[in-house]
């Protein structure tokens, strides 16, 4: 009773001290009033943006969940001289926002190689697996054949697109893996870490798969020591044996990833001297390596030797834009997630704070109405943001409100793992002790060596074309699915079976039934099939909207009533009756002013009728 009495007086004195704190203009309800109205008209002036995506940035905040975004947006604004809560985020600008569910089909909580399966290929699968289906047993090769998935990057590499991989992790590491690979064991970075058993069963390691499995045009991260033959010395610390080379099959693969790409213009760097040398104008490929395993903390890079990760964002995006079909680009603060596990929340939020900072850079090197970017976490962990810290008080601090045992506590805390310190019955007493250190370990409910992960739903994130598709809650492996929608890449294709826009580098038909029946009642006269005919004769010869004229083809009762020139589906009239052939095999691909022809096989426009 005694103490409850104490907790009262002090939270009543903490409400009374927070209030205090408060700036003189929130105290006004009309600066809320006003915030919430021009927010409300914003939401309410914004248009769907239904074009087919040219490029697709992925950024994925490895253990990124709620809490630590919530945390990331207040340190950054810290590091600001702000108070912090009311930061405004780079990826808090998006305007369509959904939660994913990530569950593997095995266990309640997932980890990042289950996640980066279901987000990259569209399927959920076992724990410790990637790029495989949920058939394929953890670590038992056997199991693997046949049941191997491709992901958005193989659609993507398919369709003719240029595709990436940013990561402050290894390139080996489960999230950039299951972009290129299949393999029962996540852990398989190269062929000294595979079993025997697996070796005989004709299972090929994470690394070999890099260089193999799918023409990756940038690849930068860490993991140079699982590349090359055991013995080998690293460039950079010549004199650490752990970072020698691994492999035991004698391969060179950075020796032989540079001989595939004999007569292209390729490099392979392993510092930021030689990265930044690299010229994207005149570059096909680039390997950048940075270390044997994962990149340094940012708080702890050299700037001299190691480039940021908005450095390494904004070099891949330079080189992939030159592409006209467009790009796929993965983008991963992999560290995040590594902090987390040493129960560093410093560390963690600092690799959010620059993953933030990359994000800002992709959306600032591409065109929103062209470029779909994503933005979300693979799982979170059990990381709780608690007490009842001042407002604008260091989100690394100490909660004003002690516990029971009158000890005080972080505002950040984890429900397990190696903060976890009992001494003779009691926890540690924390009064002086510096929580905003870099090296601090956050204190633990539950004691493990390395924090696990936590199960609730993650954020997605979403701007640009189709961004609207990823809002609701839906299974983390929906995300797969609509990016390759958006995109026209991959097996869905119906986005792309449609819409003619003479604007667009691309041109494509959408046949919509209802409209379509309404607007061939007003084809009824030879003049006007003649018309219709020549419009589609040009398109299928190849001529432009400009060779055309744009009077002469919009005077057709049709083009003019469904905005033809303007880029709105065009419904089709029946094509027998306007004189056309059942099929063209063509479309205009206009490209830097000139015409390109591309089979699209469109097949009986009554047929799509029947089926739009």
């Amino acid at each position: 009773m005694e103490w409850t009495r104490v907790a009262l007086v002090a939270l009543l004195l903490l409400v009374t001290l927070g209030s205090s704190r408060a700036k003189v203009e929130e105290e006004n309800p009309e600066f809320w009033r006003s915030k919430a109205k021009q927010t409300l008209q914003s939401v309410l002036d914004r248009k769907l943006n239904t074009n087919v995506a040219k490029n697709i940035m992925l950024f994925l905040g490895d253990g990124m969940g709620i809490t630590t975004y919530t945390a990331a947006r207040i340190l950054k604004g810290q590091l600001q001289n702000q108070t912090g809560e009311e930061t405004v985020m780079t990826m808090d600008t998006f305007p369509h926002v959904g939660l994913a569910k990530t569950y593997s089909v095995d266990f309640q909580i997932p980890d990042s190689a289950a996640t980066a399966t279901a987000y990259l290929c569209g399927v959920k699968t076992n724990l410790n697996t990637v790029g495989v289906s949920a058939a394929v047993r953890n670590g038992v090769c056997m199991t693997q054949k046949g049941n191997e998935v491709t992901s958005i990057m193989k659609w993507a590499k398919d369709a003719g697109k240029s595709v990436g991989i940013v990561t402050t992790t290894r390139v080996q590491h489960a999230t950039p893996a299951a972009t290129y690979a299949h393999s029962a064991s996540r852990k398989w970075y190269s062929d000294a870490d595979m079993p025997d058993m697996a070796k005989k069963d004709n299972c090929t390691d994470i690394a070999s798969q890099l260089i193999k499995n799918i023409d990756i045009d940038v690849i930068i991260g860490g993991g140079r020591k699982y590349m090359t033959p055991r013995g080998t010395k690293d460039p950079e610390y010549p004199g650490k044996i752990s970072s020698w080379g691994t492999r035991r099959d004698g391969r060179n693969l950075i020796q032989e990833w540079q001989s595939m790409k004999a007569g292209k213009v390729a490099h392979y760097v392993w510092n930021k001297t030689d990265f930044d040398a690299v010229d994207p104008e005149a570059t096909d490929y680039l390997m950048a390596l940075f270390e044997p395993e994962d990149l340094r903390y940012e708080v702890e890079r050299d700037p001299s030797m190691d480039p940021s990760i908005v450095e390494t964002t904004e070099k891949a995006i330079r080189i992939l834009q030159k592409n006209p079909k467009g790009f796929f680009l993965l983008v991963e603060g992999g560290r995040i997630d590594q902090a987390h596990h040493a129960g560093r929340a410093y560390m963690a939020l600092h690799e959010a704070v620059a993953f933030d900072d990359a994000i800002a850079k992709g959306l600032n090197l591409t065109k929103e109405e062209e470029t779909l970017t994503i933005v979300t976490a693979d799982h979170s962990h059990p990381l709780t943001l608690n007490g009842f810290p001042f407002r604008g008080q260091s989100i690394l601090g100490k909660s004003p409100l002690w516990g029971t045992d009158f000890l005080p506590y972080t505002t950040l805390m984890y429900g397990n793992g190696p903060g976890h310190k009992i001494i003779n019955g009691k926890r540690p007493d924390i009064r002086n002790v510096t929580t905003k250190d870099k090296d601090y370990v956050q204190l633990s409910a539950a004691p493990l060596d390395s924090t696990t992960h936590s199960g609730e739903d993650v954020a997605v994130l979403a701007r640009g074309p189709m961004a609207h598709l990823f809002s609701g809650v839906q299974e983390q492996n929906y995300i797969a699915h609509a990016m390759g929608y958006a995109a026209c890449v991959g097996a869905d294709m119906r986005h792309c079976q449609g819409s003619l826009d003479l604007r667009s580098p691309q041109l494509t038909w959408v046949a919509l039934r209802d409209e379509s029946r309404q607007q061939e009642k007003a084809v009824n006269n030879l003049a006007e099939r003649q018309k219709l005919g020549r419009a589609y004769e040009v398109l299928r010869s190849g001529e432009t909207e400009r060779q055309l004229g744009m009077a002469q083809l919009c005077s057709h009762t049709l083009c003019c009533a469904t905005g033809f020139l303007r880029g709105t589906p065009a419904p089709l009239a029946d094509s027998t009756a306007a004189g056309l052939p059942v099929a063209l095999g063509h479309r205009v691909n206009a490209m830097n002013g000139g015409a390109e022809r591309a089979s699209v096989g469109f097949g009986s426009f009554a047929a799509a009728w029947g089926v739009l």
